[in-house]
């Protein structure tokens, strides 16, 4: 499905409302001044407060499992808006708050 392209700007979060950013940008693409996110980049999630019985488990990083079909970016397959992650070490999803509104692709 198409979808806005992910950007440095975007905000992620784990379930848990910790604050999740790409440990790597495309060098070369830029929408709203800003480098987009390829799916090979693993983010990583800081503040999460998740707990299970009063021991602490937060999302540490997560990897996403979907992305662009057909637009890529030095050979790797672009996030969208509706791309999917899974967040180690409890397996919860990330969750795209906001995007950038320009460019779309699927």
């Amino acid at each position: 499905m198409p979808g806005f392209l992910l950007h440095m700007g975007a905000t992620v979060q784990c379930a848990h409302g910790g604050q999740a950013q790409p440990t790597v940008t495309s060098p070369r693409v830029f929408v709203s001044s800003q480098p987009i996110v390829t799916q090979a980049a693993p983010y990583t999630i800081a503040a999460c407060p998740f707990n299970v019985s009063g021991a602490p488990v937060p999302c540490v990083t997560a990897q996403w499992v979907t992305a662009a079909v057909r637009v890529l970016a030095s050979g790797l397959p672009v996030l969208l808006l509706d791309s999917q992650a899974i967040c180690a070490p409890n397996g919860t999803p990330l969750l795209i708050v906001s995007t950038q509104t320009r460019v779309t692709g699927s």
